[in-house]
């Protein structure tokens, strides 16, 4: 389908912006956040938020737990992306979507503030943080019944993908299930299909992945391009043995290969998967609120294989 119609009414707003301009204009701050308003506010679920810090190997690692009300049947670990430089606990990737999933799913849910690859750090860091937090929480806060998953939003989604293949070569607790959003996986990223390619041409530069952006995210997180650890970029590992996983994808985005790529690999592997494509949405649409469709869409899909 064509590019949401609310999205696509708005998306002159973004006409000749850059990620720069939007941090050093005020006006074009202003029109940044009016596309990014969404149809109707977001309202938080009703679920328990807590602060805290799990010990990790370079340091402690912020982390925000969120919990239903009533006794959690299932728990998730979850990780915002960023182009693993970017992003927070208080970004809707992390704090919306980890509330809407307790709340949705009944599940204890751990955002993890996992060290983003700025001022000289690298991988493997945030997927040691990441590591850290899984173990906390699987020692610490597992429910006694139920299923505990492992997930993350494109660069996140990359980094719970490395975590999941190295628990799984480690002794101790391994995750039921996977929830990947937009996965980045693959480095260099697969081509788009023809009619996609076609259908992206008329979207905002802002709201595009060019080579060179994604050379920079992979150069910046690993540090070169050229010899990537398999784990850095888990579309080229062993992807045997991993648990049941559901993959959302965004039908607007260049990343979206790699997710596409992912799924087939992944059941050439042996491993169940189930995706959604979310129609109409460009990457990263988990950074809006529920009353878009799409992500009201998907964030049930999430829910529903995190209740197996």
């Amino acid at each position: 389908m064509p590019l949401d119609p609310f999205l696509a009414a708005k998306s002159h707003l973004l006409d000749g912006l850059s990620w720069e301009d939007a941090q050093a204009d005020p006006e074009a701050m202003a029109r940044f956040m009016e596309y990014f308003r969404d149809p109707g506010e977001w309202v938080m679920p009703d679920v328990s938020v807590e602060d805290r810090t799990v010990p990790g190997p370079h340091g402690d690692v912020p982390v925000r737990v969120y919990a239903p009300r009533e006794e959690p049947r299932r728990a998730l670990l979850w990780l915002h992306g960023g182009g693993f430089m970017g992003g927070d606990l208080d970004m809707p990737e992390a704090h919306a979507v980890s509330a809407e999933l307790s709340a949705r799913a009944q599940a204890l849910v751990v955002s993890v503030g996992y060290r983003l690859a700025v001022d000289g750090t690298r991988y493997p860091v945030p997927v040691d943080d990441a590591h850290a937090a899984w173990l906390w929480l699987a020692e610490n806060a597992r429910p006694e019944t139920g299923p505990v998953g492992l997930g993350g939003a494109s660069a996140g989604a990359a980094i719970a993908l490395s975590t999941a293949i190295r628990l799984r070569d480690q002794d101790g607790p391994r995750p039921d299930a996977l929830l990947l959003a937009y996965p980045f996986a693959h480095f260099p990223n697969p081509a788009l299909d023809d009619e996609t390619s076609a259908g992206m041409r008329e979207l905002p530069t802002l709201l595009r992945f060019s080579n060179a952006s994604i050379e920079y995210m992979v150069r910046n997180y690993v540090g070169r391009l050229t010899g990537l650890p398999a784990e850095a970029m888990p579309g080229a590992a062993n992807l045997d043995g991993l648990p049941a996983t559901g993959i959302v994808l965004s039908e607007y985005d260049d990343l979206r290969p790699s997710g596409d790529l992912l799924a087939r690999q992944l059941e050439e592997s042996g491993v169940p998967v189930r995706t959604y494509l979310s129609a109409g949405m460009p990457h990263g649409h988990l950074n809006r609120g529920p009353s878009l469709e799409e992500v009201d869409r998907s964030l049930d899909f999430f829910a529903a294989v995190l209740r197996g």
